[in-house]
Parts: structure tokens; C-alpha cells; sequence
């Protein structure tokens, strides 16, 4: 075995060309080595899933606790649940990115579903893509997020933060009209804001979540149960 001028190892060395060799053959079925690299990408996997759930766990906490302290008295300020708007958006924003890490081990584990275990059970289908090894030696040699902020801000909302925001929009909506004497559109004033800009905002901003949630696109997100077929019952 020859060293390369810099102390590393010479990656043509002829001793060096077997290594690896055989370890993903698909007459051989997976390796052991390759079960344990797969047990490892589930583990951490769900790690990142328990972290996403945790971030859900308090952004409900937080918002049933200001839905609570809002609705006590009616004494108490309507803009207290528009902070917990800003809350909830920070919340989502931190789970958002933990979502695209959550993505880079998911992307794995199903790179090695649809391309080993599946032709290992039923030979007679094909691999989902031919090129995956290179794919996914590429992404072990460089591990890169695979999806941008937008999408994965789109993908939670979709499924937890839209129903909480809708909450406490609904929250918000009854509290400057239900527990006023005076027009709505006076009750909602915070200090030297008028009514009518501070309902403009929170308008403008519910609208430009409906528009991240729903416009289209292509999603990048690896395994995402989106299609329809994949909820159908057989």
C-alpha cells in the first residue's frame, strides 16, 4: 500500500481496489455492514422526528396558555393573542428548520427503501433509480440539504401550523367583536396604531401564509405521503 505525497492514502493503489467490494452486490443481498448503516439512519431519523414533535408539543402549549389569559376578563388586551401570532411564527420558523434537517436522514433511509430492501424483497422489480449509489455516496462524502426554508415553512404549515394560526385568528376575531361595546374596527387599535392598520396587517399576513402554504410547486421532500394513491385503501 502506497502513501501520496501529502501522508494520505494513493486511491489508485491496486491493493486499495477491492475494498468495499461486494458490499452492496444484489446477489448478495444486503451486507451486514449495510443493515447497521440503516439502523444508524433510523436512529437518527427519528431523533430529528422527536424534535419536530417537541417544537409542536410547545407552540401548543404556548398558544392554549395566551388563548387562556385572553379570554379570562374582558379587561384584558385583544393583542395579547396577535403576540401569540408572533410566537406561533417563531416557533414555526425554528421547526422549519429542523425540518430540513429532518429531510437529509429521511432522504437516506428512503434512498435505501425504494433501492435495496424493496428489490431485496420482491427481485423482480427494478431499483427506483439506477444512479442511487452514486447519489447517495455523494451525499455521505458531502451531506447537503436537500430542500429550501420556503418549502419546509409550506410543508409545516400544511400539516400542524395552518389549524393553529386559524385558531387564533377565530380567537382574535371574537375578541374584538364579541367583548366591545365599541365598533370592532376601534376595538382592534393597539395604543397609537389604528383599527384599520392593525386589521390590514394581520390580513396581509394570514394571506401570505395561505399563499406559502398553497401555491403550487414541485416538492423536494423525500417520502411525503402527498399523492393520492398513497392514501387510497386496498
Amino acid at each position: 500500500m502506497r502513501d501520496d505525497p501529502e501522508g494520505g492514502v494513493d486511491p489508485s493503489d491496486p491493493e486499495l481496489r477491492d475494498v468495499g467490494a461486494g458490499l452492496l452486490d444484489e446477489e448478495m443481498g444486503p451486507s451486514g455492514a449495510l443493515a447497521h448503516l440503516y439502523r444508524g439512519e433510523i436512529h437518527r431519523m427519528k431523533y430529528w422526528r422527536e424534535r419536530l414533535d417537541k417544537t409542536t408539543n410547545w407552540a401548543v402549549i404556548v398558544m392554549a396558555a395566551i388563548l387562556t389569559w385572553a379570554f379570562s376578563s374582558p379587561t384584558n388586551p385583544h393583542y395579547i393573542i396577535l403576540i401569540g401570532v408572533a410566537t406561533l411564527s417563531v416557533f414555526l420558523v425554528i421547526e422549519a428548520r429542523r425540518y430540513r434537517g429532518y429531510d437529509i436522514w429521511r432522504s437516506r433511509v428512503r434512498t435505501l427503501q425504494e433501492n435495496v430492501w424493496s428489490v431485496g424483497l420482491d427481485p423482480s422489480e427494478s431499483v427506483a433509480d439506477p444512479e442511487w449509489r452514486e447519489k447517495l455516496a455523494d451525499d455521505y462524502r458531502a451531506p447537503a440539504i436537500k430542500i429550501t426554508a420556503e418549502e419546509a415553512i409550506a410543508h409545516r404549515l400544511r400539516r400542524i401550523y395552518l389549524p393553529l394560526f386559524g385558531v387564533l385568528l377565530v380567537a382574535w376575531i371574537v375578541r374584538i367583536t364579541a367583548f366591545s361595546p365599541e365598533s370592532w374596527i376601534r376595538t382592534a387599535s393597539i395604543g397609537l396604531i389604528p383599527g384599520p392598520l392593525v386589521v390590514a396587517l394581520v390580513a396581509v399576513f394570514f394571506a401570505g401564509m395561505l399563499i406559502v402554504a398553497c401555491r403550487p410547486r414541485t416538492w423536494h421532500a423525500k417520502g411525503e405521503l402527498r399523492e393520492e394513491r398513497l392514501r387510497k385503501k386496498r
